[in-house]
């Protein structure tokens, strides 16, 4: 009777100790839901293979898009795209929906990936929360050593820029 007495308080306290500490880890499992980022990859139609990541800075997401053509190697692009979904429920409620619909909207840009400053990645979900290409943070590399070039008004495909279709090839 002693032994139930003095071991009946002890597991007690065993099991809401054990609540107590477990509680952070649960909620760091659920986790903060706004806090997953995203990642993933494409490939555009001309056969630019694109990586994509994002990350949290402060109240913006930043969204970090680099394509690489495999055969050339000597074309690449390098931009970021910015946007404040955090204001959008969708991206709160459902994270994993939002960035699967970013990376649709990745893939739909196609040709437009760190080129068209008006090509917007919206996500169906979050449509008054899209991402905008930063113009200050987008560059072009022909594969030579320090010829990498940041944008200034809009980043544009070297390529485009040596066939003298999207602008002069200082911007290169």
């Amino acid at each position: 009777m002693l032994l139930l007495r003095t071991f009946a308080p002890w597991l007690l306290l065993g099991f809401l100790g054990g609540q107590v500490t477990a509680a952070p880890g649960r909620a760091q499992r659920l986790g903060d839901k706004a806090a997953e980022t995203g990642r993933g990859k494409f490939t555009t139609r001309d056969q630019m293979q694109c990586t994509w990541a994002s990350r949290d800075v402060g109240d913006t997401v930043k969204l970090s898009v680099k394509c690489e053509n495999p055969e050339a190697r000597h074309i690449s692009l390098m931009c970021q795209y910015v946007a404040k979904p955090r204001s959008c429920p969708g991206y709160l409620s459902e994270p994993r929906a939002f960035w699967k619909q970013v990376a649709r909207a990745l893939k739909k840009l196609q040709g437009k990936v760190c080129t068209d400053e008006r090509a917007l990645v919206k996500a169906g979900m979050c449509k008054r929360a899209p991402f905008k290409l930063d113009k200050g943070n987008c560059s072009s590399d022909r594969g030579a050593p320090g010829s990498r070039s940041p944008g200034g008004a809009s980043c544009l495909r070297c390529a485009d820029c040596l066939h003298g279709s999207r602008g002069p090839p200082e911007n290169c």
